[in-house]
């Protein structure tokens, strides 16, 4: 293993893990399960913890893919955010759907079909982040 995926394991990993436990205990404790109401909008308990669990983990994720995992990108800052939010938005969209199948279709545990989700989530991410979002300049290449 390379340094650059032991980094991508170690810090997304870990942004995984507080994203998770964020999820569960939202989940749990502070939607109890249930359809939390906005007043405008009604969202189902493992939807709204997904989001909460997003908001938390998405600049996380970004400064530690930025400054620790992708450092030799010469991409500028502003690009790696907008590709970095493009991707983030993409498995957002991604996890949500495969949340309401396991969930609401197959009738899964919550917390279950999160692990499951984030395993399908992470591989992709990985590869766009790669060669996407951060992607290293090649010799003689200037972006």
């Amino acid at each position: 293993m390379n340094l650059q995926t032991f980094r991508y394991a170690a810090s997304g990993g870990g942004n995984v893990l507080l994203g998770f436990l964020i999820f569960t205990i939202s989940f749990k404790y502070i939607f109890l399960e249930k359809e939390f109401d906005f007043g405008f909008y009604a969202l189902k308990g493992h939807t709204a913890a997904l989001f909460l669990s997003f908001c938390v983990t998405f600049p996380i994720g970004f400064f530690m893919s930025k400054y620790v995992v992708f450092n030799d990108s010469a991409i500028k800052g502003s690009v790696q955010l907008f590709r970095y939010f493009m991707i983030c938005m993409f498995n957002l969209a991604l996890n949500y759907i495969l949340l309401k199948i396991f969930i609401e279709r197959l009738h899964l545990d919550e917390i279950f079909s999160q692990v499951m989700t984030v395993v399908i989530v992470v591989v992709f991410s990985y590869l766009a982040q790669r060669n996407f979002s951060f992607k290293a300049a090649a010799p003689g290449e200037d972006n």
